[in-house]
């Protein structure tokens, strides 16, 4: 079966060409029957016909065609006065309209009307038949084009959702089995934390070295997250002004974009202190 391919994931087959929905609008009932045979030959099965143009608003509201071929010289109403109503129609701007005109100068004026292309009277058959074949193709692959987007679109904002979903249960995780939660970015800035984390643990690029840590233990902390290192269970100590010392085990492990560049760390942390001292 022929196809064709404008991207990977959009496949257009040769007999959704074929299956089109297509209006044939003319006053003269043998241009009528001449388009709808010329069609009906080359394969096309969805043809609906109509020498009344005041109809073509109702029928193309109940069928949404993929291509109109319009007659421009018909009496009562013409096919300039069916374009703009159908743009009322079809408010996405796109009007799937072809013109049929013997007139050269209502081609152009046609064209800035909204329609998307014209064939000559008297019809040349062929030309008739490759104008309706690509218009119809690039109606269609515009439609499923729009019909994918719409589909990744959706994924999309179903995929975010769960990915929030997965972050709010993360979150809470890490609250039940940890006294402190952070993240803090490349320069060491807190971005996201839960609990005193600051003072508990002195995260952060503007974290006092002093208020009684254990100088030793913290170099190691911090040579740790200076080399892009995870740490799991790290244990160290600081000493209060009433000489009571306090344990915290913190774990932590670096980020990475997509790209591989560093973005900064997250971890947890508990105050094991009373573990310490029992043990």
């Amino acid at each position: 079966m022929n196809t064709i391919k404008p991207a990977a994931d959009v496949v257009l087959h040769a007999s959704e060409i074929l299956n089109a929905s297509i209006l044939v609008v003319d006053d003269q009932e043998a241009n009528v029957m001449l388009l709808e045979q010329m069609l009906r030959n080359e394969g096309y099965t969805n043809i609906t016909t109509t020498q009344l143009p005041r109809e073509v608003e109702a029928l193309h509201r109940a069928n949404r065609f993929d291509l109109i071929l319009l007659d421009l010289q018909m009496p009562e109403m013409d096919g300039f006065e069916v374009i703009d109503m159908l743009k009322g129609i079809e408010t996405g701007g796109y009007l799937p309209v072809l013109v049929i005109t013997a007139q050269p100068g209502h081609k152009l004026r046609a064209l800035k009307a909204g329609a998307k292309d014209f064939v000559s009277k008297p019809f040349d058959l062929v030309e008739v038949q490759t104008r309706i074949h690509n218009m119809l193709e690039v109606r269609l692959l515009y439609r499923k084009l729009a019909d994918h987007n719409r589909v990744l679109e959706q994924t999309v904002l179903d995929r975010t959702a769960e990915l929030r979903q997965s972050e709010a249960r993360f979150q809470r995780f890490t609250e039940l089995s940890s006294d402190w939660y952070w993240e803090q970015d490349a320069e060491g800035q807190l971005t996201q934390f839960s609990g005193p984390v600051h003072e508990m643990l002195g995260i952060g690029a503007d974290s006092a070295q002093g208020a009684g840590w254990n100088a030793n233990e913290r170099a190691a902390l911090d040579a740790k997250i200076a080399d892009r290192l995870p740490f799991l269970d790290f244990i160290y100590t600081r000493t209060a002004p009433n000489g009571n010392v306090q344990y915290l085990s913190v774990s932590g492990e670096p980020m990475f974009d997509a790209a591989s560049r560093f973005t900064g760390y997250r971890g947890v942390g508990v105050d094991v202190t009373d573990r310490m001292k029992r043990s």
